[in-house]
């Protein structure tokens, strides 16, 4: 998104989020306000409104993702890749500010809503180019294979991301050890159709 007019103050977009995740701790996600936010963190509402179009944009920038998504590493391989993928999933979901304001954001993030399609726009997408990425250096390095059999994003993403919020908020499994659980099953899974080492016209079996 453009910006227009002085360049925004970094201390001010840090003060929006820490007042964010404080306030999310302290009232949960449903007691949340936009006016709260503004006076914990000194500034105008409209400095809120220049950075964040929504109270569901601001909560899961604070809680789960910033304005940038990390650099996700290369391990090597791709269990290690996807191992390091659940690994970031865990630790933003497991954050008190997280844990407050995860089911309350789905809930007001509809299939069909226009606030739906905005949040995938604007968050999911970028998470969708990392896993292409991470796809794709498998591809190079033969543990998959090249497209079209080669898996797509949004079903890695998913197979990353469901059993996660699936074991934290469901069955409320502790987190200790799911990354390297999960990680290397995902990676199973995706590779167990073909062999890394089949030629990629392979046919039958």
């Amino acid at each position: 998104m453009a910006t227009t007019g002085r360049p925004r103050d970094a201390r001010v977009d840090a003060a929006i989020l820490d007042a964010t995740r404080e306030l999310l701790a302290r009232d949960g996600y449903a007691g949340l306000t936009m006016d709260a936010v503004a006076v914990r963190a000194g500034i105008g509402k409209a400095a809120i409104y220049r950075r964040h179009a929504s109270k569901q944009e601001m909560v899961f920038a604070a809680a789960i993702y910033g304005p940038e998504l990390p650099v996700r590493p290369d391990t090597g391989s791709l269990a290690g890749d996807l191992t390091a993928l659940v690994r970031e999933i865990v630790g933003h979901l497991t954050s008190p500010a997280a844990s407050a304001a995860v089911l309350g954001l789905l809930a007001d993030l509809g299939p069909d809503s226009d606030l739906g399609a905005r949040f995938r726009e604007r968050f999911v997408s970028r998470e969708l180019v990392d896993v292409e990425s991470l796809l794709d250096r498998a591809v190079a390095r033969g543990e998959l294979p090249p497209p079209p059999s080669r898996p797509d994003a949004s079903t890695v993403h998913a197979l990353a991301t469901g059993p996660v919020f699936a074991l934290l908020y469901l069955q409320h499994t502790p987190p200790d050890g799911l990354p390297e659980r999960l990680g290397p099953m995902v990676a199973a899974a995706l590779t167990a159709t073909r062999s890394p080492s089949d030629p990629p016209d392979a046919s039958g079996g």
